[in-house]
């Protein structure tokens, strides 16, 4: 599991951009069936939400 607590801003948000990227290219795999780990998509999600929850909470 993920520790973004400890991580600075500028590096939740670069992470943030990755995973996001990550997310873009999984759905443009799995339309093509290119993709066979279908729960990978689930993780990207909760870890994004995840990134989003501790910049909501910790930066604003």
């Amino acid at each position: 599991m993920n520790n973004f607590k400890n991580k600075t801003e500028k590096d939740l948000k670069k992470i943030l951009a990755d995973k996001k990227k990550a997310l873009q290219d999984f759905r443009f795999n799995i339309s093509g069936s290119k993709t066979r780990n279908v729960k990978e998509g689930k993780g990207l999600r909760k870890e994004i939400a995840q990134i989003l929850t501790e910049l909501n909470r910790a930066f604003q």
